[in-house]
């Protein structure tokens, strides 16, 4: 590299690494050492969601919070972005993410990932990491949008509250430090307002949006009224309503077509279709599921392939709420 420009290996460089780490994932990993692996994902998930619908958006949830917290677009070993970080129990040597603030009292779907987990490891003892097992669950818990996952991720050996609690994305972020917040991961705004589409599901707690309701203009009056005697100005914290009223419980495009109209439940979505850089992307969306889907999946196939641990980094846990 002599006799290149400093500037241009600096440009190169970052994009080689990543080559390199997501190189190692393949979508056949498991082909012969745990060939029904997706299936019993799938099937556990299936049955998960149809006991309670909710658990398909709180799957998702529970890929994006792992994936966010220490993602870079380099390899950063011993720490990952998907790497199954958020499962992990506190230890006496480190204080894990599941008390983080975007996680305490919210995040869910431990028991479902659990579950996929000892059923693997009865037919495929040691193989299958968690990492890999939430982010397919992920995948299939949509009913939506699909893709391929690349696997061969491993599990970290441990967790960081405080990068958990600087990482993730608050619900009270204006428009610029959404994108500052998703381009620090490496996601362009369109990227961004893609992976936001994930509200068309799930639900959300009263104390994330009460500011919204009884202090904000920029929301629909008989919209907002309709949310208040479920979250009233004081108490009633963890009472929950849809992130989309129309179709919470279907993944489509209905989350931005209610941005338009001011329907949006977080301040964080109603600052995408605020009169800022992102609505022409918000109208696109509401107009075309279909090419919100491909963005969509294109953009979890992204964040699923940040700077994972491979080849002979982290561990396969055993249990997957904590380290062997």
């Amino acid at each position: 590299m002599a006799n290149i420009p400093f500037l241009l290996v600096l440009i190169i460089v970052p994009f080689v690494l990543i080559g390199m780490s997501s190189a190692q994932l393949t979508s056949n990993f498991y082909n012969s050492s745990c060939p029904n692996v997706l299936s019993v994902i799938k099937t556990t998930v299936n049955s998960a969601i149809a006991t309670e619908s909710r658990m398909g958006a709180s799957l998702l949830r529970l890929h994006f919070h792992d994936c966010f917290v220490n993602a870079s677009y380099l390899t950063n070993f011993p720490y990952s972005g998907c790497d199954a970080s958020v499962l992990l129990d506190d230890t006496s040597s480190f204080t894990g993410e599941k008390t983080a603030n975007p996680n305490s009292g919210s995040i869910r779907g431990f028991d479902v990932i659990d579950t996929i987990k000892t059923q693997v490891e009865s037919s495929c003892a040691g193989i299958v990491s968690c990492a890999d097992i939430l982010t397919v669950a992920a995948r299939d818990s949509l009913g939506g949008p699909s893709w391929t996952v690349l696997l061969g991720r491993r599990d970290s050996t441990t967790a960081s509250l405080s990068t958990a609690n600087s990482d993730i994305p608050a619900p009270t972020l204006n428009l610029s430090s959404l994108i500052s917040s998703f381009s620090n991961k490496g996601f362009n705004s369109r990227e961004m307002v893609a992976l936001s589409g994930s509200h068309t599901i799930g639900q959300a707690r009263c104390t994330t949006f009460r500011d919204r309701l009884y202090n904000e203009t920029d929301i629909n009056a008989t919209f907002a009224t309709s949310l208040k005697s479920n979250c009233p100005q004081s108490g009633s914290d963890n009472n929950i309503s849809p992130l989309d009223t129309t179709s919470p419980t279907t993944f489509d495009n209905v989350y931005y077509k209610n941005l338009r109209i001011q329907k949006g439940l977080l301040h964080s979505d109603q600052q995408l279709s605020s009169g800022g850089s992102t609505d022409s992307i918000v109208n696109t969306y509401s107009s075309n599921s279909a090419t919100f889907f491909t963005d969509f999946a294109n953009a979890m196939v992204k964040m699923g392939n940040l700077s994972p641990l491979t080849g002979t980094n982290g561990q396969i846990r055993k249990n997957c709420r904590k380290t062997n």
